[in-house]
């Protein structure tokens, strides 16, 4: 069976605030944007509950119901939004040279620009009741939902660096913070250790994993298990932090497109321009430091606008 070809101008991988901001603009600029939204459509942000920092939503907002305001808002511009996951590409080096992009390994796209906003995973730890209390108390992000925790008791599972930024920033809107730490030290640098041990309402449990998230529809506690003695502890807490870190969803570039050391795509600076012509990348797939929901949108507007004025310097 022959594959099925579609020709477009801008192709989107993957949704979010990152991907639906691109289409908005490259409707808007008749590019006549073709979205296929990937495993999660919308992004990470529809699992969350509640979005209190995103400009323009005074009483904030269910994270699900927003991001389809952005989806109703991006196929009002005439942007095709489809179901659909990109499972192999292959990028020209040339410049107006054309992209190929497979999806569900049937149907191939030849796009004469690519804006990338797959974003990127959060870690989990694989428990039951984490995955089941996520949205009601467990999070991956301190900045996103600390605001909710504020004057109560809560938990920080890690021990890289971010963990011990998410700790410092929870000790200062919670009345409480507990880290739980696997190994007898943490890997965080020796600054960021030293914040979080001289900080009064950080307590860091070592040699300590979590067993269990406690709680029916909200968390209530959490169950901790000390490696070395076997014993069980329950610390009282209201939300769960699960910072681990994240896995970007870039596999399918490895090989094209320029990535660190854990997979993010490298950006030229200040532009969503990646080392390939035509290849532009936008959100958490590129922004392992903010990964905000403001700013994933903020720099889908960059790509759409690069892709915009690429097309006007090499269209076809």
């Amino acid at each position: 069976m022959s594959e099925e070809i579609e020709k477009v101008q801008c192709l989107i991988i993957g949704s979010g605030p990152a991907g639906y901001t691109a289409a908005i603009y490259a409707s808007r600029a008749e590019l006549n944007p073709v979205m296929y939204q990937g495993l999660q459509p919308g992004g990470q942000l529809t699992i969350t509950t509640e979005v209190d920092n995103f400009p323009g939503y005074p009483q904030g907002v269910d994270g699900n119901s927003m991001m389809e305001d952005l989806k109703t808002q991006a196929e009002r511009f005439g942007t095709d939004v489809r179901f659909g996951l990109a499972t192999a590409v292959e990028f020209s080096t040339i410049p107006g040279g054309t992209h190929k992009v497979t999806i569900d390994d049937v149907k191939v796209i030849e796009a004469e620009t690519v804006i990338i906003s797959t974003g990127a995973s959060a870690k989990w730890l694989g428990l039951e009741s984490e995955d089941r209390l996520n949205g009601f108390g467990v999070s991956a992000c301190a900045v996103c939902d600390g605001f909710f925790y504020r004057g109560q008791e809560v938990v920080v599972v890690g021990a890289g660096d971010t963990a011990a930024e998410e700790a410092t920033y929870l000790s200062k809107i919670c009345k409480k913070v507990t880290m739980l730490v696997r190994k007898e030290e943490m890997r965080a640098s020796k600054p960021m250790q030293q914040r979080v041990l001289n900080t009064e309402n950080i307590t860091v449990m070592f040699n300590t994993s979590t067993k269990e998230v406690v709680g029916e529809k909200s968390v209530e506690g959490v169950l901790a298990v000390n490696s070395k003695t076997g014993e069980e502890t329950t610390i009282p807490a209201t939300g769960f932090f699960v910072a681990i870190g994240h896995k970007p969803n870039s596999d399918i570039f490895k090989g094209q497109l320029d990535m660190d050391t854990t997979g993010y795509l490298i950006t030229k600076p200040g532009t969503s321009k990646t080392n390939i012509p035509g290849v532009f990348a936008a959100g958490d797939i590129q922004d392992n430091i903010y990964r905000q929901a403001i700013t994933a949108a903020g720099s889908g507007c960059m790509s759409a606008l690069d892709a915009e004025r690429y097309l006007a310097e090499f269209s076809h």
